[in-house]
């Protein structure tokens, strides 16, 4: 099945340079204050994933089927390889997309990645979200966020995220604009095998050292450096997991330094 995916453009026009992947719940416009006042001269693709946002609902929610439709997004946007910029799930992603379509990938910058992790604090996840997809009202829902991983990300840039995301529903509560059975699927996605790039691709990771527990694992830092050597980078930044909206100019200075942008 082709997925169609509402994709957020961002930058000159022209040839697709980056290309900026959300992480689990979100959606591409988050990537706007990241690329229109740390990087406006390059061109930046930031697509809703399947079940998110504007694009497609349809199943199948897998790695797999978002992998295959950002590579013919890349095919058909950019005109070689490109840099991919992972959040969290969208790291998995990234680095599922490098791994099966190494000649379109140029590099990955991967922002405190989700993958690999422990099957049943997944399953504790996703009851959780089950038992509570929803809000009474926009306060609850801020309350949330700003109590939680979004605590150090400048509040102007949550309520842009609400005005966004969060819309009214059926039943009279509120709620992400995002299918919630793929949600489901998705958690279940991050405890699948971690996956590797090939030799030879500039990764860097920037580890959120405030994220309690931890999503970047041992397993993943000495499977990234063992394959890449030299190619591998990681830096620490003292934030919580919203790593490109907590530190936006250092998440930038990374994304500049794989590009070769002064």
């Amino acid at each position: 099945m082709t997925h169609d995916l509402h994709v957020h453009r961002f930058g000159p026009a022209g040839p697709v340079q980056v290309l900026a992947i959300h992480g689990l719940t979100g959606h591409g416009y988050r990537w706007r204050r990241l690329a229109t006042e740390h990087l406006p001269e390059f061109t930046v693709a930031a697509p809703d994933l399947i079940g998110h946002g504007r694009s497609s609902y349809a199943a199948p929610w897998t790695i797999e089927a978002n992998v295959t439709a950002l590579a013919t997004l890349v095919e058909n946007e950019a005109e070689g390889p490109v840099l991919v910029v992972g959040h969290s799930f969208g790291g998995a992603i990234a680095l599922n997309l490098a791994a099966a379509c190494p000649d379109l990938v140029a590099g990955l910058v991967l922002l405190d990645p989700a993958i690999g992790l422990d099957g049943q604090w997944m399953h504790e996840i996703s009851e959780s979200m089950l038992a509570s997809p929803d809000y009474p009202d926009r306060d609850e829902a801020r309350t949330e966020k700003f109590s939680g991983s979004w605590a150090d990300v400048d509040p102007a840039e949550l309520e842009e995220d609400l005005d966004e995301h969060l819309i009214a529903l059926p039943n009279g509560r509120y709620g992400w604009r995002i299918c919630v059975p793929a949600m489901m699927s998705y958690w279940s996605e991050l405890a699948r095998d971690i996956v590797l790039p090939r030799t030879g691709t500039p990764t860097t990771l920037v580890r959120a050292q405030w994220t309690d527990p931890p999503y970047v694992s041992d397993a993943l830092l000495d499977g990234l450096s063992d394959r890449l050597g030299t190619d591998f980078t990681l830096v620490d930044f003292a934030c919580q997991h919203m790593v490109p909206h907590a530190r936006p100019e250092e998440t930038a200075k990374v994304i500049r330094d794989l590009l070769g942008a002064d």
